[in-house]
């Protein structure tokens, strides 16, 4: 007879073996019937491989496998005796290697035979089995190395021995779908990495760029040596010169970009700008591209900028006749952009090899139908930043918005492979903007996907945990992964997948002790503990704000003081009695441990990063998730109010602010956990506020905000009346049902009110919508334009 406690146990003994078989999944040759053990492997490079990639996809192969599994390949001049496996390197248009014909497999018209492309396969010789890395040129043989290396199974003790297998034969030959696929990586101090990384950290970094299919990087010359960072390693004249070198050797594009923030009528300036980058062009041994920004920065009218860049293309030529120039369109105005087209139409510039479309950069497909089909077009796309950026997070609750803010380790492949799907037909490729190692998920999946646009994102996931966490924890790591990016969809109260994510992410760590000074790890480690940590502050801290607000709502003439006392003393009890130590400690430890290890600046006080919006997490860590720094302020100027009734005013205002009554409706516009009738998104990045260098006191919802926000109401009682009430900043032009209505309130300064009388004829069917009117206010900073925070629909007796 079962006993009654045999389904509990037999449940914990399945999930102990389910996460046991989810984290060590079988990868020894007694799984794979066919697999290839590599561990004795003798490579051999074909003497038709040029310099320096005959040196460079060796070393890639042997120190990447060396690193991973202990075993350092062999390698010969000649074919080794006996059985050992053996691994070719080769051109597609090689006919042997050492009088051993190529593969059967290789046939003219192959994808080795495409630019980049390559072939890997592998044959029986004998007893002895040959892998074969087939390049159609110098790339496409380091490419291939990549693709080996991110398929071979390595550990340096798997079942107590290394392990360096491919699972099983293989025959994959492909090309990249677009032909630019690259990544900034800008020596500055802006960067919250790049800033202070040695040589060998950008060498290695940009070998395994490679290795996931990247042919491009971007630096930045002399634009900020005016602000050197207090981490470099080595003057930015001397870094930008070492990384022209690390892309000879992997034969990467070298682009640099190079804006001009002066005006460019200013001849002086122009012609110190001339010989800096005339030097710069001197001093490096490989360079392929300049790229200008016609704005951001930059101020000037093309009429001043094509002249410019064309006197550039002339200097660049001399020390690299190849070298192309490209101009983005960031900033002009349709005058400037009309200005543009119509000189490719009249001067038709040889000199110009194309347009990229960056941030504020006009539509990409109208780009690619103005810009004639002679010159190329290259997608900016910025894969950095979170908020107030090209492509940010939607819907991103509010509390992540204010603590993780702009640049934080921000996986986002799902979401990534979508925008990339949709503007990469418009492109030739992209080299992304990038500001730190922060991105470093999404610059893997740019990069695959730009070689291959169906490549299956779970299927990146894992081979990018596989090469950087190795085969015992590639499923488990990946889906882990992707749980990060889920942490930030919808209201994160409501969320409580992530606490299974940090749940696995803790599992992994225990699991994988080995990995805890892989930086990577690290960060994908912090997001966990912190995406935790923020949602158990949020639950806690709203909790106590609804306290608060009862104590508030009861007040009266004779308790104002009192009641104001008692509610603040309860909301600050978020900094009384602070909750998960544990994981807070875990988190310091975490970021002491990733500026160790990568540089990555999360502490002003410790890390002197250059400002606190780039990727300072630690500084918001424990920014207030509730109003209370807004209610002490409020308190305070109520004490100066003579009038109890106004005092009792103000109090009952605070305390319904979110609480308005039944019948009634409030939404907190770009909250996605407090706007459920809105429809809208903001559609210029800026809808979360960035004041006070992010301690802003104000009101939480004061710091969202949209200008032309739409919202829906249903289930309205036909029979009441109705005010529609608005808080925000300036002018609100609202219409229902499509009727502009005439305010009976009209404040315009922060966080006063707008009411509407809405017409009993437009609730009549129990529904309306609210839409606003934009203002024209083209002439003035986003700052300054006018913004929409809170939306009441007020039901009247």
């Amino acid at each position: 007879m079962h006993s009654q406690t045999c389904p509990n146990t037999c449940f914990v003994k399945w999930l102990l073996l389910f996460t046991a078989i989810l984290l060590f999944p079988a990868t020894s040759s007694t799984c794979f019937a066919q697999a290839i053990d590599l561990k004795n492997a003798t490579w051999i490079v074909s003497p038709g491989v040029p310099s320096p990639m005959k040196e460079t996809a060796p070393a890639v192969l042997t120190e990447e496998i060396r690193e991973r599994s202990g075993v350092t390949l062999k390698n010969s001049s000649a074919w080794p005796k006996g059985n050992a496996p053996v691994i070719a390197l080769v051109l597609s248009n090689d006919k042997a290697l050492l009088s051993r014909n190529l593969p059967t497999a290789v046939q003219p018209g192959g994808p080795e035979f495409k630019p980049e492309g390559f072939r890997v396969v592998t044959e029986k010789s004998g007893n002895a089995t040959m892998v074969w890395i087939i390049g159609a040129d110098a790339r496409g043989l380091l490419f291939g190395t990549g693709w080996l290396l991110r398929h071979l199974k390595m550990s340096s003790s798997y079942m107590g021995k290394p392990l360096v297998e491919l699972p099983g034969p293989v025959n994959t030959a492909t090309s990249p779908a677009y032909p630019i696929r690259g990544h900034q990586l800008g020596y500055r101090s802006t960067a919250n990495t790049y800033d202070a990384w040695s040589v060998a950290q950008y060498d290695q970094y940009i070998r395994e760029l490679a290795i996931f299919g990247s042919n491009a990087v971007e630096g930045i010359p002399f634009h900020e040596d005016d602000k050197p960072s207090p981490h470099f390693k080595i003057p930015a004249r001397e870094m930008r010169i070492k990384m022209s070198e690390i892309c000879r050797k992997y034969d990467m594009d070298y682009w640099v970009w190079t804006p001009a923030t002066f005006d460019l009528k200013d001849r002086e300036k122009r012609r110190a700008e001339m010989e800096l980058h005339e030097q710069f062009y001197k001093e490096c041994p490989r360079l392929d591209h300049i790229f200008f920004p016609g704005g951001d920065p930059g101020d000037n009218h093309p009429s001043e900028v094509l002249p410019f860049i064309q006197e550039l293309h002339a200097k660049l030529v001399k020390y690299h006749p190849n070298a192309k120039m490209w101009i983005s369109l960031q900033g002009f105005d349709t005058e400037q952009i009309d200005y543009f087209y119509k000189y490719l139409e009249t001067e038709k510039p040889a000199w110009l090899q194309g347009v990229v479309s960056g941030p504020g950069s006009p539509p990409m497909a109208e780009t690619r139908y103005r810009l004639p089909q002679q010159y190329q077009h290259r997608q900016y796309p910025d894969i950095t930043h979170s908020v107030r950026c090209e492509f940010p997070v939607e819907h991103f609750d509010q509390a992540f918005a204010l603590t993780l803010g702009r640049e934080s380790v921000n996986p986002r492949p799902f979401a990534f492979a979508k925008i990339h799907e949709k503007y990469a037909p418009f492109t030739d490729g992209f080299v992304s903007y990038s500001d730190g190692s922060h991105d470093d998920v999404n610059k893997v999946l740019w990069s695959m996907r730009g070689w291959d646009p169906q490549a299956d994102v779970h299927g990146i996931m894992k081979e990018y945990a596989a090469f950087f966490f190795g085969p015992t924890v590639e499923a488990a790591a990946a889906s882990a992964i992707e749980g990060l990016e889920q942490n930030w969809k919808g209201p994160l109260a409501e969320n409580g997948g992530v606490e299974m994510t940090y749940i696995n992410w803790r599992i992994l760590e225990k699991t994988e002790q080995s990995l805890a000074k892989n930086w990577r790890w690290q960060m994908l480690l912090l997001r966990a503990y912190y995406d935790q940590y923020t949602r158990l502050r949020l639950i806690r801290e709203q909790a106590l704000e609804k306290q608060a607000n009862t104590i508030l709502a009861a007040a009266d003439r004779n308790t104002i003081a009192k009641s104001m006392e008692a509610a603040l003393a309860i909301v600050n009890n978020a900094n009384q009695e602070p909750i998960e130590r544990d994981i807070y400690k875990h988190i310091v430890e975490l970021t002491d441990a990733l500026y160790t290890s990568i540089g990555l600046q999360t502490s002003t006080e410790k890390h002197k990063p250059r400002n606190p919006e780039r990727g300072v997490v630690m500084d918001f860590v424990n920014y207030p998730l509730n109003n209370r720094w807004w209610l002490a302020d409020e308190f305070e100027k109520i004490k100066k109010m003579n009038n109890p009734d106004e005092q009792l005013a103000r109090l009952k205002t605070i305390a319904s602010w979110e609480n308005p009554g039944p019948g009634s409706y409030y939404d907190d516009i770009s909250s996605v956990a407090k706007g459920p009738r809105v429809k809208t998104i903001s559609e210029d990045a800026t809808d979360v506020a960035w004041w006070d260098n992010g301690m802003s006191r104000k009101r939480l919802s004061t710091q969202l905000f949209q200008r032309e926000p739409a919202l829906d109401y249903e289930n309205l009682d036909p029979r009441a009346r109705y005010i529609l009430r608005v808080a925000g900043e300036g002018d609100a032009l609202l219409r229902v049902d499509g009727h502009r209505l005439s305010p009976i309130l009209y404040n315009k300064e922060p966080e006063t009110f707008k009411e509407w009388i809405v017409p009993l004829s437009l609730t009549q069917d129990g529904k309306i919508s609210v839409t606003f009117d934009g203002p024209e206010e083209s002439h003035l900073n986003w700052r300054k334009q006018s913004k929409i925070s809170d939306v009441w629909l007020l039901k009247r007796p």
